[in-house]
């Protein structure tokens, strides 16, 4: 009996580090990823969502989520790891500032159903609703922020991101499980 729960505790530790150890990792991905953006407006196109589905396919909901809001308080004490290679908590003040706390209710919903369902057609519209819900949250922002209509907001804010960002959850949806099942494969995944 003392045997079993010491093995499983041991499990269980091992488990936290690798939960530990890999939020770390994904957080310093998206620290790298995500700066490297094409400015087209006042929203440039980043990769943070992609390292986000990505997290999310690699750690599960909670991990994942944790490991964006790493990256996040990251930034928000200056290293310039957002967007453009931008850094500090006026970058939130800012017009951008909505999709940046967007994310994390993203994270949260979109892996929710990645943890939850293999199927991918239900991934790919849970993680399309997850990122509508980030578009409302910079969107409303950005309204606020710059005194503008959401009409405009959304022609620039939202409208052109789509395409980008649908393929952007095919590539997550694709390279998600295939990471996943190599880390399995190498005894390192502790899912």
């Amino acid at each position: 009996m003392m045997q079993d729960q010491m093995t499983s505790g041991a499990a269980g530790q091992k488990n936290k580090t690798y939960a530990l150890a890999m939020t770390a990792l994904m957080a310093a991905v998206t620290c790298v990823l995500a700066p490297m953006a094409i400015p087209i407006g006042p929203v440039p196109i980043s990769l943070t969502n992609l390292a986000i589905y990505l997290s999310l396919y690699l750690l599960g909901w909670k991990w994942g989520t944790a490991s964006y809001v790493v990256y996040m308080l990251i930034g928000m004490v200056g290293v310039p790891v957002f967007s453009g290679f931008t850094g500090g908590l006026g970058k939130l003040a800012g017009p951008t500032g909505g999709y940046i706390i967007g994310f994390v209710p993203m994270a949260v919903l979109a892996g929710l159903v990645i943890d939850h369902s293999r199927n991918r057609a239900v991934q790919f519209v849970g993680m399309a609703a997850a990122t509508a819900v980030c578009y409302a949250f910079g969107t409303a922002w950005f309204c606020l922020s710059m005194d503008s209509t959401v009409s405009a907001a959304l022609g620039l804010c939202v409208f052109p991101f789509i395409p980008g960002d649908a393929v952007k959850m095919l590539l997550a949806m694709t390279f998600g499980p295939m990471l996943r099942g190599r880390l399995e494969r190498a005894g390192l995944y502790r899912g």
